[in-house]
């Protein structure tokens, strides 16, 4: 889905009350757009969560990305994803 429709459609939804959060590979459109919450991922076009059947890192993108939802927003919230120090041990062992 486009970057730019998504939070586009994000800052709409908000304005109703309800809280969002995306996942985008394009930081440089991401800030253009200011959505009210988002993750960046350093991953190729078309793979934001990574490898297809690697199910911890995706569960961990997938976490970072809710926790967005607990910060108290006074402007949009772009924040990079970083991989935790042990994580290269949880992809090799699920």
């Amino acid at each position: 889905m486009c970057h730019q429709s998504v939070g586009l459609v994000q800052s709409v939804i908000e304005k109703s009350g309800i809280l969002t959060v995306s996942i985008t590979l394009l930081r440089e459109v991401t800030e253009r757009v200011r959505p009210p919450r988002a993750l960046t991922v350093d991953r190729p076009l078309g793979y934001p969560f990574g490898e297809p059947g690697n199910a911890p890192l995706q569960k961990r993108i997938i976490l970072a990305a809710l926790r967005l939802l607990e910060k108290p927003l006074s402007e949009p919230l772009i924040v990079k994803y970083h991989e935790p120090p042990d994580a290269d041990h949880e992809s090799r062992n699920p």
